[in-house]
């Protein structure tokens, strides 16, 4: 008898051995993710990394641990919540979620630029409101009149071919810093969102920008920066006509405002370019609200997040009295329906990524 307990402990040692070979095989094999930038494959359970190695950039709290089981509980073979990946969209805004805003919207200051080099062609704008908020860089005003500032920036633009606009837009990103931390605009991405995205592509989800901000500034960098192709992200836009050029096809903007997505804007655009409601949403501010609103009134899984700015040390604080990135009457309704707050704060150990890296 006491032969056979001996013979049974080597044996059951020798499985814990191989389970812990075996473990470590998995973990070795989860070791290199990749750029996160990049479409991942669907990664199965066995190939999943450990808990600790998602999101590093999320502190341990409620936000991390609401998106973990999210994720688990819809990709998860079995659960009663399972969606096919055909099913897993998740729309994120751009300014302020994805990355900063203030003290101005980024693209309003690439706007700024290109209104002052075509003023001179039109002293009629010294009289136009517009041209004067964006002059004088005056947040309330701009955001007020966010319409008339579009329809500004269309005129100033009209005429340029849809390539033409583009070689403008990567031209300034690759000069243009930012006012306070004098880093390319583009560098100003939020490190625990770029995992994020990363993290959602891995386990079968379609990513989409859903911005006010215009389709051609944002599709110039969304892929490289943020991994998200330019066929999926969704904004605002400019009326854009075909016609011959020196016997070549072109596509040239016309002076005129097709779509503002936001708002409101934000369901029609996501209905019109995606035709599913998604799972999961991500904003920042009350331009947002209709989108979360829409992205929560399903029946089946979903999760609405906002993230609170309330770091003035590593970006900036605001939220009720701001008029770049308002967080007034989405942040109530987010206490009222559960809604996950993200704060920048105390979920994120770190906001940026290093200098010169995404």
């Amino acid at each position: 008898m006491a032969r056979y307990r001996s013979i049974r402990q080597r044996v059951d040692h020798l499985l814990a051995l191989a389970a812990m070979l075996l473990a470590a095989l998995v973990v070795a094999g989860c070791a290199n993710p990749g750029d996160s930038a990049s479409v991942a494959p669907v990664q199965s359970a066995q190939t999943q990394p450990a808990v600790a190695a998602i999101l590093p950039s999320w502190r341990e709290g409620t936000a991390r641990e609401a998106i973990i089981k999210f994720v688990d509980d819809v990709t998860r073979e079995g659960s009663p919540t399972f969606l096919p990946p055909a099913e897993r969209i998740a729309v994120f805004d751009n300014d302020g979620t994805l990355w900063s805003e203030q003290p101005l919207y980024f693209q309003f200051v690439f706007m700024l630029d290109q209104v002052k080099a075509a003023a001179p062609k039109h002293p009629e704008w010294r009289n136009n409101p517009a041209f004067r908020a964006l002059a004088a860089r005056d947040p309330a005003a701009l955001v007020g009149q966010q319409k008339e500032v579009l329809k500004l920036i269309a005129i100033a633009n009209s005429g340029m071919t849809v390539d033409d606009y583009d070689h403008a837009i990567r031209a300034w990103l690759a000069t243009a810093r930012h006012p306070k931390f004098q880093r390319p605009y583009t560098e100003l991405v939020y490190q625990p969102q770029l995992e994020l995205l990363a993290y959602l592509r891995a386990n079968g989800f379609r990513t989409y920008i859903v911005s006010g901000g215009t389709i051609e500034f944002m599709r110039v960098f969304a892929e490289r920066v943020y991994g998200v192709p330019p066929e999926q992200v969704i904004g605002s836009s400019q009326v854009v006509k075909y016609e011959m050029r020196d016997g070549k096809p072109a596509l040239v903007r016309e002076p005129k405002i097709d779509f503002v997505d936001d708002g409101p804007g934000k369901p029609v655009g996501i209905y019109r370019n995606i035709g599913r409601r998604p799972v999961l949403a991500f904003g920042n501010s009350d331009g947002d609200l209709q989108m979360l609103q829409y992205t929560a009134a399903q029946a089946g899984p979903h999760l609405a997040l906002i993230v609170h700015h309330d770091d003035a040390t590593r970006e900036y604080a605001y939220d009720r009295q701001s008029k770049i990135g308002k967080l007034d009457k989405a942040w109530d309704e987010a206490r009222a329906k559960g809604w996950i707050v993200v704060s920048m704060k105390d979920d994120w150990n770190t906001i940026y990524p290093p200098d010169g890296k995404q």
